[in-house]
């Protein structure tokens, strides 16, 4: 057929015959090139498209496809139709119904209104007779398109990803703090929050998590926004992940997947890439099976290794591999670092490790209290590896402060195990400085999450002070209740001068010699 035409009368006529002898829907995909892509049979009343590949729709753009199909009951258009055509970003979707004698009778088409805030958001022409139907299908395309450009302009200007944030929590949980730190997460590995959308229910759906329901709702905002990425608060299972695909073209993210990349990104050592792919390896290993789960039937072992074996037991095999290397690195590292703890115990110098949640200004407060310049930056995991400074006291002492990866709720098993090494020195310090963003909203949370990872690596009878960072963020009244409700000891890392009374109270924990008045 022509190009810009939605559908000759001869294709036409052909589908509705066809459709008429089997009793059945059939349906074209129809590029705009003209050629039918895909030829469709489903039931009497229902037709499946099968997965069109998210390389189809570009950021902004249709997915370069209209449909056609046969209604035999004379309907117009479902809801499963339109449902289709947010989902896939078709070009059109048309239901062609039948006369007695099987040519086409009337026509029901429909496409995108980007500027629609209808749940489905689908522009329904006016039901006319097939060969009365007068529609410019490429003008339409074209309109469409420009739509969809201008909510993704604002956002390709600024060279980042659009974002559409979703969590799926209990009900009668506490969401906001969750969601914001998500975003803030986001920031930090490249994306651009653009919008949220939250469900409460008691378990998440087992196969797209928010139920094939909302989902629709959420590809609609997704489309209404300009996101090209939708980025699950939640770990998807590989099963979840490839559902959530199949239904639609957006780049689909769980937020360990986010971890893991700002974690990529801030690796500056060897030692740090090490882990981070460590890291990265242990969690994409389990997901191979998701990801091509008609290959996992073979299985693997004998009898299908060498020439023959499958691309997955190939990657298996190769991620084993490197995961078994990387651990032999990080062993060797470890020696190093085994040997260098020794000599400070030896020369019998205290240890003060600052510990907390990420972003709470731990490598600030370092800075601050030793005079150094490591980078300290307004944005989660800025640290990776552990620093380690001469402090020293007014009364000639000096102690070693060590500054480590910030912790963060729900911290990925992956991650955890990666850097378990790193947070075991943890367990040499003398003293833990608990550093808290006190003006955080969710500080209480945040103190909770630090505590309990501290316990589970066996440091819950460390000694321990509790610093609340960024006083000068919250009204002077409210910083010294929240200081003393807490037991906390107030500052700011910005200003030196909020540091003395950090600096006499921690001098006495180091060194009880001293005793508490000198």
């Amino acid at each position: 057929m022509a190009r810009g035409e939605w559908i000759s009368d001869e294709a036409a006529r052909q589908l509705t015959e066809v459709a008429a002898a089997l009793g059945r829907q059939v349906g074209l995909l129809i590029g705009r090139d003209g050629r039918v892509s895909h030829v469709l049979l489903g039931g009497a009343d229902r037709l499946t498209i099968p997965p069109l590949g998210r390389e189809r729709g570009a950021s902004g753009r249709l997915c370069g496809l209209r449909l056609v199909h046969t209604h035999l009951g004379g309907e117009p258009l479902s809801p499963d139709d339109l449902t289709d055509l947010a989902l896939l970003r078709l070009d059109l979707i048309a239901a062609l119904t039948l006369t007695p004698d099987g040519l086409p009778d009337r026509a029901y088409l429909a496409y995108l209104d980007p500027e629609a805030e209808e749940a489905t958001p689908a522009r329904r022409l006016e039901p006319a007779r097939f060969h009365d139907l007068v529609f410019d299908f490429a003008a339409v395309v074209e309109e469409v398109e420009a739509g969809l450009a201008r909510r993704h302009r604002a956002v390709a200007v600024a060279g980042r990803e659009g974002a559409l944030l979703l969590g799926c929590f209990p009900p009668q949980a506490e969401s906001e703090a969750a969601m914001a730190e998500l975003a803030a997460l986001c920031r930090a590995c490249g994306l651009e929050p653009l919008d949220a959308l939250v469900q409460h229910r008691r378990r998440p759906d087992a196969r797209t998590v928010f139920g094939s329901g909302k989902l629709v709702e959420v590809i609609t905002t997704a489309l209404h926004c300009g996101a090209t990425t939708l980025v699950f608060f939640q770990d998807l299972t590989p099963a979840q992940a490839k559902a959530i695909t199949a239904l639609s073209d957006l780049k689909v993210l769980d937020r360990t997947q986010v971890i893991l990349d700002i974690f990529a990104h801030q690796a500056g050592t060897r030692e740090a890439k090490l882990r981070v792919e460590l890291a990265q390896l242990t969690y994409l290993k389990p997901r191979l099976v998701g990801l091509f789960p008609q290959l996992s039937r073979l299985g693997g072992g004998i009898g299908t290794r060498g020439p023959g074996e499958t691309k997955l037991e190939v990657d298996r095999r190769r991620i084993d591999a490197r995961i078994t290397h990387l651990k032999q690195q990080l062993a060797t590292v470890a020696a190093g670092q085994a040997l260098r703890r020794q000599k400070r115990q030896r020369a019998g110098v205290p240890i003060l490790s600052i510990v907390g949640y990420t972003n709470a200004g731990k490598t600030t407060l370092l800075n601050a209290l030793t005079a150094s310049v490591l980078e300290a930056a307004d944005r989660p995991f800025a640290t990776l590896d552990t620093a380690s400074r001469r402090l020293r006291f007014p009364r000639d002492r000096e102690v070693l402060i060590t500054d480590t990866v910030g912790f963060i709720r729900d911290l990925p098993e992956s991650l955890l195990g990666a850097f378990k090494a790193t947070l075991d020195e943890l367990a040499d310090a003398n003293l833990l400085l608990h550093v808290v963003d006190c003006a955080a909203r969710d500080f209480r949370d945040q103190i909770a999450t630090v505590d309990k990872l501290l316990d589970e690596l066996g440091l819950a009878a460390t000694p321990r002070v509790l610093v609340f960072n960024k006083i000068d963020a919250l009204e002077p009244e409210e910083a010294a209740r929240r200081c003393r409700a807490w037991d906390a000891l107030g500052c700011s890392a910005r200003d030196r001068s909020t540091l003395r009374p950090l600096m006499a109270a921690l001098e006495p924990r180091l060194f009880p010699d001293l005793g508490g008045g000198g």
